[in-house]
C-alpha cells in the first residue's frame, strides 16, 4: 500500500510568500534589489529589541519558558487588558493555525473576505472545513453578504481590519453590527496585524480592545512583525476572554516563542519613540505612493496599512517579472485574482524614489 497522506492536502495550495531578496539576487546577478513586497518594516528592528537580544544571545543553549510570562505581563500593562486573556505565539501565521486548530472540525465553515489573507482558507481546509469567501464591495466589506453567508456550520468569522491585500478596514459600526449580528456559536476574529499604522488614520477604531467585555467570542489578534519591526524573530499575540485564551494555550506549541523572541518583543513594547518615528515616516510612504497613482490617473484603495493597493491597468504578471529584473520586488494581484492590480510595500524614501523610476520604466 503506498503512504497516505491526510486528505485534506490534496485541497491544499500553498502559500506564496514574497519573493526573498537571495532569490532575485541569485537569478538575476542584480546588485542592488529592494523588496516591496511583504509588508516589512525597512526601517529596521527597534533598537532596543536588538539591545535585549544581543544580551540574551549567551543563553541560547536553555530553552525558553513555555508561557512567555514576562513578555505576557508587558502587553498586560501596555494594553489594559487582564493576562489571562492572552495568548502569544510564534507570530500571526502561526497564531491562525491555532485558532483554526481550536475550532474547526470537518464539515464546519468560515467566513472570509474575497480578497483577505490566505492563510484563513489554507489552515481551515487543512482542518477539513468550508471557506465561504465573500467578495469586496464598493472598496470594502460587503458586510451584509457576510452576515448572510453565516449558518449553523459556521465556527469562525474572520474580519481582517486593516485587510490584506487590499489595506481597507471596518469601521466601528460595521464591527459593532457584527457583533451584534453573530450567533453565540461563531468565533469572531478581529485580526488587526497592522494596527499600529492604523491608528495613526482617521476612522480606524482605535478601541477594539473595550468589546472584549461585550462578546465573549471576540478574538482581537496583533502583531510585532510589522510596525515594531521584528518579523524574523516572530511574535504575535491575540486578546479574547479567558476561556478561550486558556483553550489556545493548551492548543500552541510549547516552545513556539524563542527566548529571542521573547527579550526582544519585550524591550520592543517599551520603545515608544522608534514606534512614533516608524508610524510617521509610514504615514508619509503611504501619501507619497497614493500622489504617484494619483498622477498616473490610477485607482487605488486608500490603505490604513503599511501597503497600498493600485490598479496600474497592466497585467501584473508583466509587471511583477519587469521590476523583478530592475531589482525592485512588489506583489503581483494576480495571486489573488485581480489581474491588472498591485500590492506594494511602503519603504523609506529613497526605496520608494528608486520603485518609482523603475516603474515609469517598465511601464
Amino acid at each position: 500500500m503506498p503512504i497516505q497522506f491526510r486528505k485534506e492536502l490534496s485541497q491544499i495550495k500553498p502559500y506564496v510568500q514574497g519573493k526573498p531578496v537571495e532569490v532575485v539576487r541569485r537569478e538575476f546577478g542584480l546588485d542592488r534589489i529592494e523588496k516591496l513586497a511583504s509588508n516589512e518594516n525597512q526601517f529596521g528592528p527597534s533598537p532596543k529589541a536588538v539591545a535585549a537580544m544581543t544580551e540574551e544571545i549567551k543563553n541560547l543553549n536553555f530553552y525558553p519558558e513555555g508561557y512567555p510570562f514576562e513578555l505576557t505581563q508587558k502587553l498586560s500593562e501596555k494594553l489594559g487588558v487582564a493576562p489571562e486573556r492572552f495568548m502569544v505565539g510564534n507570530g500571526g501565521e502561526s497564531i491562525i493555525w491555532t485558532i483554526s486548530m481550536t475550532f474547526l472540525d470537518a464539515g464546519d465553515e468560515i467566513i472570509v473576505a474575497s480578497p483577505s489573507f490566505d492563510i484563513y482558507k489554507l489552515s481551515a481546509t487543512l482542518m477539513g472545513a468550508k471557506t465561504v469567501a465573500v467578495p469586496l464591495k464598493d472598496g470594502g466589506f460587503d458586510i451584509d453578504a457576510m452576515l448572510a453567508a453565516v449558518n449553523e456550520k459556521t465556527k469562525i468569522f474572520w474580519l481582517c481590519s486593516p485587510n490584506n491585500p487590499t489595506g481597507n478596514i471596518a469601521d466601528k459600526t460595521q464591527i459593532n453590527r457584527i457583533i451584534e449580528a453573530l450567533p453565540d456559536h461563531v468565533v469572531l476574529v478581529l485580526d488587526e496585524a497592522y494596527y499600529e499604522f492604523a491608528s495613526a488614520r482617521e476612522g480606524f477604531p482605535t478601541d477594539s480592545t473595550s468589546l472584549l467585555d461585550i462578546h465573549e467570542n471576540l478574538i482581537i489578534l496583533r502583531t510585532l512583525s510589522k510596525a515594531y519591526g521584528i518579523a524574523g524573530i516572530r511574535v504575535g499575540y491575540v486578546m479574547t476572554s479567558s476561556l478561550i485564551a486558556e483553550k489556545l494555550n493548551s492548543v500552541k506549541q510549547t516552545f513556539g516563542v524563542n527566548r529571542l523572541a521573547q527579550v526582544g518583543a519585550k524591550a520592543a513594547l517599551d520603545d515608544d519613540e522608534y514606534m512614533a518615528f516608524v508610524v510617521r515616516s509610514n504615514s508619509e510612504g503611504i501619501a507619497a505612493l497614493e500622489q504617484y497613482y494619483e498622477s498616473k490617473g490610477w485607482d487605488y484603495f486608500p490603505s490604513y496599512a503599511n501597503f497600498s493597493w493600485v490598479n496600474c491597468g497592466r497585467d501584473s504578471h508583466v509587471i511583477f517579472d519587469a521590476l523583478q529584473r530592475r531589482g525592485v520586488i512588489i506583489r503581483p494581484g494576480f495571486l489573488w485574482g485581480w489581474d491588472t492590480w498591485l500590492r506594494i510595500s511602503t519603504g523609506t524614501e529613497e526605496q520608494i524614489r528608486f520603485l518609482k523610476e523603475q516603474l515609469d520604466e517598465v511601464l
